[in-house]
C-alpha cells in the first residue's frame, strides 16, 4: 500500500508519528492545502482530521490515489 500521511490539527494528528504516520500538521485551510501538495508520491492512505477534509473538500478526497479516511469528530 505504501507509506500513511496524516494531515490536520496538530493535537488531532501528533501521537500518529509513533505509529510510522508521515505528519503534516497543518491548522488553517490554506496550509491544508499546502500539506496535500507536500503528501510524497508513495503514499497509499492519508488520514485527515474532520477540519482537514474539510477544507480539501470532496473533488480532492474522491480522486484515488492516494486513498483517504476522515477521523471522528
Amino acid at each position: 500500500m505504501g507509506r500513511v500521511a496524516a494531515i490536520g490539527e496538530q493535537v488531532r494528528v501528533a501521537g500518529l508519528a509513533l505509529a510510522g504516520v508521515t505528519v503534516l500538521v497543518a491548522e488553517e485551510p490554506d496550509a491544508v492545502r499546502d500539506a496535500w501538495c507536500d503528501v510524497p508520491e508513495d503514499t497509499g492512505l492519508v488520514i485527515l482530521t474532520p477540519a482537514a477534509a474539510e477544507a480539501l473538500g470532496a473533488e480532492v478526497l474522491d480522486r484515488i490515489p492516494p486513498l483517504t479516511s476522515v477521523l471522528p469528530p
